[in-house]
């Protein structure tokens, strides 16, 4: 077998693997209990549409690495604004034959200086790349603890619904620190099944705030960056 073809072999469907434990939990009866860390509201609007029929879910927003502050304050406020409006559709239009738990919110603190010496050295690193990984890692960190103290079954993150985010990276992570912490990782691939689309609706939908950067200040640069060259572009 050529290396190529064993790799394609070996690819995990994150998909289905988390439709398996939400069918397994069904069978036992017991609403499981889930972390949800939120990089942001519109990322999570499509996640808790889907989830919330099948799990009590703790919304976490722990994300130090926004920028700036009155940043950071918009999308946190954002995120608590859908899920009051979105819990109170799910109970005016509730479904027959679907049932929906309360959804609860949880804000972390906005610990900045955590982000910078983390990704002290990496300033200059592309988007997608190392400095990306440990701010990954450093949030899903405090989603785990997080998820611990509050006694949850699973942990996971809104982050794989992004088409620019590494879902096989996001469940390395996630199961890495779910052996550490003792407590069950949810794997994701949250885009798939037109994930990302309906969360696209959702945020129209919602009349919600979407960024144009993914929120630090080494993003917010590049994509300023990438805004000159396409206006310098278009003058020519």
């Amino acid at each position: 077998m050529h290396f190529a073809d064993r790799d394609q072999v070996m690819k995990r469907n994150y998909q289905k693997e988390m439709e398996q434990v939400i069918h397994t939990r069904q069978k036992q009866g017991r609403v499981p209990r889930l972390l949800l860390h939120s990089c942001c509201a519109p990322c999570s609007s499509y996640v808790l549409e889907y989830l919330s029929g099948f799990f009590q879910i703790t919304v976490l927003y722990y994300n130090p690495n926004i920028y700036p502050v009155r940043e950071y304050e918009k999308r946190v406020e954002e995120q608590k604004q859908f899920i009051d409006r979105f819990s109170q559709k799910i109970l005016t239009e509730k479904e027959d034959d679907k049932t929906f738990y309360p959804i609860e919110f949880v804000e972390g603190s906005f610990d900045s200086e955590r982000f910078y010496q983390m990704a002290k050295g990496l300033e200059e690193t592309p988007e997608g790349g190392e400095r990306c990984v440990r701010c990954y890692e450093l949030r899903l960190r405090r989603a785990a603890e997080y998820a611990v103290r509050l006694h949850m079954d699973y942990f996971t993150t809104t982050l794989s619904i992004s088409p620019l985010k590494n879902a096989e990276k996001l469940n390395e992570i996630g199961e890495r620190l779910a052996e550490e912490y003792g407590i069950s990782y949810l794997c994701s691939d949250f885009k798939k099944k037109n994930g990302y689309k309906r969360s696209v609706e959702l945020s129209r939908e919602y009349g919600m705030y979407r960024q144009d950067y993914c929120g630090c200040v080494f993003s917010q640069q590049e994509r300023e960056r990438q805004k000159a060259r396409q206006n310098s572009g278009n003058l020519q």
